[in-house]
């Protein structure tokens, strides 16, 4: 055996011993990567239920915002129709104003003047009877001198 050859057994041997060296790391990275690869196809298995159910929960939103949508279009329908109606009572309101205005300024003016007559008419009548009783008395009063005298 000469240099040469040793050397190249010297070499082989490190080289042994460096490819047990990375073989033990190797091996538990392959465990490693054994293990992520189940864990990955739990989460697929796991995801796929979770994705149908996922799917199944926006199909039942969507269906229940067409819902919402059909109540919000009625919804509007029948506030236009109160506004309709509001519009309608606020003519009414406004055409019962207007008549109470010329009822009241109709039936305000005899008012006024039978209530004027019916007052002139009184002080009249006081002022009368004030004034014979004042005659009354007066002749009274001549009476009494005369009879006096």
């Amino acid at each position: 055996m000469n240099a040469g050859e040793i050397a190249g057994l010297i070499a082989a041997g490190a080289f042994l011993m460096l490819v047990l060296v990375l073989a033990v790391p190797i091996l538990k990275l392959r465990h490693t990567v054994d293990a992520a690869t189940r864990a990955i196809n739990d989460l697929t298995d796991r995801t796929g239920p979770l994705l149908g159910n996922v799917n199944e929960t926006v199909e039942n939103v969507n269906t229940a915002l067409g819902q919402v949508q059909v109540s919000l279009d009625g919804v509007n329908l029948q506030l236009a129709k109160v506004d309709a109606i509001t519009g309608h009572a606020q003519n009414i309101s406004a055409n019962v104003a207007n008549l109470v205005a010329v009822v009241s300024a109709a039936a305000a003016n005899p008012l006024v003047k039978v209530a004027s007559f019916s007052y002139g008419l009184r002080k009249a009548t006081v002022a009368r009877r004030h004034a014979e009783e004042e005659r009354e008395v007066r002749e009274t009063l001549k009476r009494r001198r005369r009879s006096a005298r």
